[in-house]
């Protein structure tokens, strides 16, 4: 249960950042996406209601699964910004956090997978 909650914070916590600080978001996504905005917002949107949806029971499942295909959906964000090297605020405008970025979709997959059984 408290990994549970501990998921569901991390992405409340991702998914509000996404609308208070989008130009971090904005400056990952791969030129190559269309709306920028309209994916950095639809993904904050998705994470919130990710988080929400573990925390209740009826919904834990589906909102786990909706979570998993998220965390599928932004890794070519993820690649793009260790590629790409940009320039970012704090931790995250170094290289080596940028390519960490990148294999810890994985663990995190997996336990978002974790919550997708009954």
């Amino acid at each position: 249960m408290i990994g549970r909650i501990l998921l569901a914070a991390i992405f409340l916590i991702s998914g509000v950042l996404h609308f208070l600080a989008p130009g971090v978001y904005l400056r990952i996504m791969p030129p190559y996406l269309p709306a920028h905005t309209l994916l950095v917002h639809i993904s904050g949107a998705a994470e919130l209601l990710g988080a929400i949806g573990l925390l209740i029971p009826t919904t834990r499942q589906a909102a786990a699964w909706g979570l998993v295909l998220l965390l599928i959906a932004v890794l070519p964000a993820n690649i793009y910004m260790a590629t790409s090297h940009l320039r970012l605020p704090g931790i995250m405008g170094q290289s080596w956090a940028q390519w960490l970025r990148v294999p810890l979709q994985i663990p995190l997959i997996y336990w978002a997978w974790l919550y997708t059984h009954r």
